[in-house]
């Protein structure tokens, strides 16, 4: 599935949509270059599960950033971008997010491909080259 995104209301948008069909143990890949918008996006997302701290940092430097949301769901926001490789990733033990009660978004999911759920759904965000403002995003389901 591919979806223009015109704006931040339209990103915000399309993550209430994506909130509205998550269950526990789903795992979501964002990915794009640097200010394409995958922290935006999984904020939205965190947002609209219900998620209320009042901060939501990318999670760049601690890694891993975990949050309570509706209906008991827990979210992971992961940030792989410092990592090196699948062994420093396989060593967080991130695979423990991977099933109920958690929802986990990762960013930079490349470092270690191999350790995400066969059931991951991947989103590639890009930039549009004509409008700062515009995105062009592909979802792509197991």
């Amino acid at each position: 599935m591919s979806i223009l995104i015109e704006n931040e209301a339209a990103m915000i948008t399309l993550a209430e949509s994506l909130a509205a069909n998550i269950n526990a143990g789903d795992c979501f890949a964002l990915h794009g270059e640097l200010g394409a918008g995958k922290s935006f996006l999984a904020r939205a997302i965190m947002r609209s599960l219900g998620v209320t701290d009042e901060a939501l940092p990318s999670p760049t430097f601690a890694i891993i950033q975990e949050y309570d949301a509706n209906d008991g769901l827990k979210i992971a926001h992961m940030d792989w971008y410092r990592l090196e490789d699948v062994m420093d990733v396989d060593n967080l033990g991130v695979t423990e997010f991977f099933a109920a009660p958690w929802v986990s978004l990762i960013e930079w999911s490349e470092r270690a491909p191999e350790l995400l759920p066969q059931s991951t759904t991947h989103i590639y965000i890009e930039l549009d080259d004509t409008d700062i403002n515009t995105r062009h995003i592909r979802i792509e389901k197991p």
